[in-house]
């Protein structure tokens, strides 16, 4: 008897090459967290330094710490030397002023793009469309490793809900992006992270949306993912407590006085710290790198003033101010970002240390009350 039209065929029997996978190119291998981690061990300096970066920021934001966590560093990784030449320079001048900073260096490898373009050094560590995913995954952990060592503690956007696996171990401080905050699955990941988690604020200026992913990051949640073996499984994790949010402006930059204000407060009606970190890149300077230092001397002045509910600054830094163009067979200058423009280091330099004075000045004051 033949089946009709409303019976499936028997499964053995059925043939969906015409309806699965129509859409996929080709499919690779892709080799497993734990191989990775076992080619690249972390050391027992390293893992200590994280710790005890993780605690520290995690008392930044608990107000048992009175620095301010400065995450900086460049828009994006893109040539490992440049990233080890900007932690060299950076790690002295952290030590210098770590009594009034806590500093973290930017260390993103993953874009995401308003349309298409270049996804970032883990997706594309050739620049050249080539798409070495397994290569570039263990120049990332190559390169958070060597970071480490240096004595500085690193931070990352957290964009691919896969790549933690092979990374997050080396990370003190990690983001949401503005485009992900409201994403459930990218929740659900910063709800299992070990580290403290910024979210920013929505591409519109939304800040409901990042104050909803903190909280949902708070709960427990469970969902599917991917095991250090490289297999499937269902994660239940026990919530992160050290969820925060970033202002990294919307439509207009939203970093003065009265955003702070609105921010805090509605943080606080939704039971959480009054309390945010500024990016003072994006739209808060207009994608204009020099505008990052005006915004961090706004800021500075009012911490000096007292004020404690900015728990932290994002800048976006390189060796060389500005922005270079990906262009096939064109020579990359060194030191130069490929992504947004950033601001050259010797003037990061100096915004790090007005905003230590700033911080020293907010103890005097309190000290003479």
């Amino acid at each position: 008897m033949q089946p009709t039209a409303d019976e499936p065929l028997q499964q053995a029997t059925l043939d969906t090459t015409r309806i699965d996978d129509v859409r996929i190119a080709a499919v690779r291998a892709l080799a497993s967290p734990a191989l990775l981690l076992e080619e690249l061990p972390v050391t027992a300096a390293v893992e200590d330094l994280v710790e005890r970066s993780r605690d520290a920021i995690a008392a930044v934001l608990r107000g048992e710490d009175d620095r301010l966590v400065a995450v900086v560093g460049p828009c994006s990784i893109h040539d490992h030397h440049a990233a080890i030449e900007y932690a060299q320079r950076l790690q002295p001048l952290a030590d210098e002023l770590a009594p009034e900073l806590l500093v973290v260096m930017r260390v993103y490898f993953e874009k995401p793009r308003t349309t298409v373009g270049w996804k970032g050094w883990i997706n594309d560590p050739r620049l050249d469309g080539s798409f070495r995913i397994n290569e570039g995954l263990r120049r990332a952990r190559e390169l958070l490793l060597q970071i480490n060592a240096l004595g500085l503690p690193a931070g990352t956007e957290f964009l691919d809900l896969l790549s933690p696996q092979y990374i997050s171990d080396l990370v003190a401080w990690g983001a949401i992006g503005a485009r992900t905050t409201e994403s459930q699955s990218h929740r659900q990941l910063a709800s299992g992270l070990s580290c403290p988690v910024g979210f920013k604020n929505g591409t519109d200026g939304s800040v409901q949306v990042a104050a909803d992913a903190v909280l949902a990051a708070r709960a427990a949640h469970s969902f599917i993912g991917m095991t250090k073996m490289g297999t499937a499984a269902i994660f239940e994790t026990r919530g992160n407590v050290d969820g925060h949010v970033i202002l990294r402006g919307g439509r207009r930059p939203n970093y003065d006085a009265a955003d702070v204000d609105a921010a805090c407060d509605l943080l606080q009606r939704a039971g959480l710290r009054g309390q945010v970190m500024i990016d003072c890149s994006h739209a808060n300077s207009a994608k204009q790198p020099r505008r990052q230092a005006e915004v961090a001397a706004d800021l500075g002045a009012r911490i000096a003033a007292g004020e404690r509910r900015i728990l932290g600054v994002m800048v976006e830094s390189h060796l060389e101010e500005g922005r270079q163009d990906l262009v096939a067979g064109r020579p990359l200058r060194h030191g130069v970002s490929i992504t947004d423009a950033c601001l050259g280091f010797e003037d990061s330099a100096a915004l790090l240390r007005a905003l230590a004075r700033a911080v020293r000045a907010r103890r005097e004051g309190q000290g003479r009350r």
